[in-house]
C-alpha cells in the first residue's frame, strides 16, 4: 500500500541516496531538474505519499565525505595521508566531520558512486588524487550533493578543484638549477601517469627554453606505471646528466639511492631535486636532504574545505581551478659548479 512506500524505497529504485529523494520530493536545491522529474515519477508510480514526518525528514548530517583512490592512500605515513589529516582539521574547525571512504579500482572501473553518497551520510563530497577521467565526469555530473576536488586536476573537465602549483614549482626548480651551473638536467616522471606529473614536466621545459637549452628525449625518464606504482630502481645508467628534477621527493630518493649504487655521490657528482617537500614517516628515508618545492598542504585543505562550504549554502565561491604556491626549500642535494665542469 502507499502508505508502506518508504523514500529508502524510492532511493534503491532509482538508484540515488535517500538524501537525493528528500530533496526532489520537498522542491530543495541539491538535484538536477532531469533527476527530480525522474524521482518524483518513480514516487507516482510506487504509491508514495508524503507525510508530515518525511516532509521535515531532510536536514543536514554535518558530515564531509572524503574519497581517496586505494592506492594513493596509505595512512597517516603517505602523502595523502597527511594531506586527509589536515582536511579533517580544517572540516572540525568549520564544525564538519570527516568520513573517509578509500575508492576501490573496481568500484571506479564500474563507476559506482561512493557508498557515503548512496547511504545519505554526508552532505558534501571531497575527491582527492588521481581517478579515472569517465569516474570524475560522472561525480561531476551526478548533481546530488556539492562536490570538490582536491589535489586532482584534469583539463577536459571542468571542475572545482584545489591544487599545488606544480608547473611553475617545477620551472623554479629547474631554473635554480640551471642558475647553479646545471645544463644537462633529466626530468624523471610519467607524464602519462597523472596531469600533475605532466605540469610538472611542462614547466621544467619551459625553465630549460628560457635558458637556451635543447632537450633531449632521453633527458625524459618514466619513474612508475600508467596506475602509479613508482619503481623500487628507476635509474640503469647516468644518461651523462648532471642534474635530476625528479616529480616527487620519494622518486627522488629512489633516484638518489641509484646513483649511489652506481658510484655516484650526490650532490658531489649530481645534483638531485624533489617536489612536495614530503617523505613518507618511517621509511628509512632522510627527509631533511632533499632539495624541494614545499607544498602548503595545510591552505590547500583550508581552501578547499572552506570554498565546499560555501559551495554546499549556496554562496559565492571560488570556481573551477584554485592554485596554492609553495616554495623552494634548498637542503643538501644540490652543488653550484661551473659550467665548465
Amino acid at each position: 500500500m502507499a502508505k508502506d512506500v518508504t523514500l529508502a524505497d524510492i532511493a534503491a529504485k532509482v538508484g540515488v541516496s535517500n538524501v537525493a529523494v528528500s530533496k526532489a520530493l520537498s522542491g530543495k536545491p541539491g538535484v538536477s531538474d532531469e533527476l527530480r522529474i525522474r524521482i518524483k515519477q518513480v514516487a507516482d508510480r510506487m504509491g508514495y505519499t508524503a507525510s508530515q514526518s518525511s516532509k521535515a525528514a531532510v536536514t543536514e548530517t554535518g558530515n564531509i565525505g572524503v574519497i581517496i583512490p586505494e592506492n594513493y592512500y596509505g595512512y597517516s605515513i603517505s602523502f595523502y595521508g597527511q594531506l586527509y589529516e589536515k582536511v579533517v582539521k580544517a572540516l572540525y574547525d568549520n564544525k564538519y566531520y570527516g568520513i573517509l571512504e578509500l575508492l576501490h579500482k573496481e568500484d571506479e572501473q564500474e563507476m559506482n558512486i561512493p557508498k557515503v553518497l548512496r547511504d545519505g551520510k554526508v552532505d558534501g563530497l571531497i575527491f582527492m588524487g588521481q581517478m579515472d577521467e569517465n569516474y570524475i565526469r560522472k561525480m561531476v555530473g551526478q548533481s546530488e550533493l556539492p562536490v570538490f576536488f582536491l589535489d586532482t586536476y584534469m583539463p577536459s573537465v571542468a571542475l572545482d578543484t584545489v591544487i599545488s602549483d606544480g608547473y611553475y614549482g617545477t620551472y623554479l626548480l629547474t631554473d635554480y638549477l640551471i642558475r647553479n651551473g646545471h645544463r644537462k638536467i633529466g626530468f624523471v616522471g610519467n607524464i602519462e601517469a597523472t596531469d600533475s606529473i605532466a605540469d610538472r614536466f611542462w614547466g621544467y621545459r619551459k625553465a630549460l627554453r628560457e635558458n637556451h637549452i635543447e632537450f633531449e628525449s632521453k633527458w625524459e625518464i618514466s619513474d612508475r606505471s600508467q596506475y602509479g606504482k613508482v619503481g623500487d630502481k628507476i635509474l640503469y645508467g647516468r644518461k651523462e646528466l648532471d642534474a635530476y628534477v625528479c616529480n616527487c621527493d620519494y622518486t627522488a630518493q629512489i633516484v638518489i639511492q641509484d646513483l649511489e649504487e652506481m658510484g655516484y655521490s650526490v650532490p658531489e657528482d649530481v645534483s638531485v631535486v624533489g617536489f612536495d617537500d614530503f617523505l613518507p614517516v618511517g621509511g628509512g628515508m632522510d627527509a631533511d636532504r632533499i632539495t624541494s618545492y614545499s607544498v602548503n598542504m595545510e591552505q590547500m585543505a583550508e581552501a578547499c574545505v572552506k570554498s565546499l562550504i560555501k559551495k554546499m549554502k549556496h554562496q559565492k565561491y571560488v570556481e573551477g581551478v584554485q592554485i596554492v604556491t609553495g616554495k623552494i626549500v634548498e637542503k643538501k642535494t644540490v652543488k653550484s659548479r661551473s659550467i665548465a665542469e
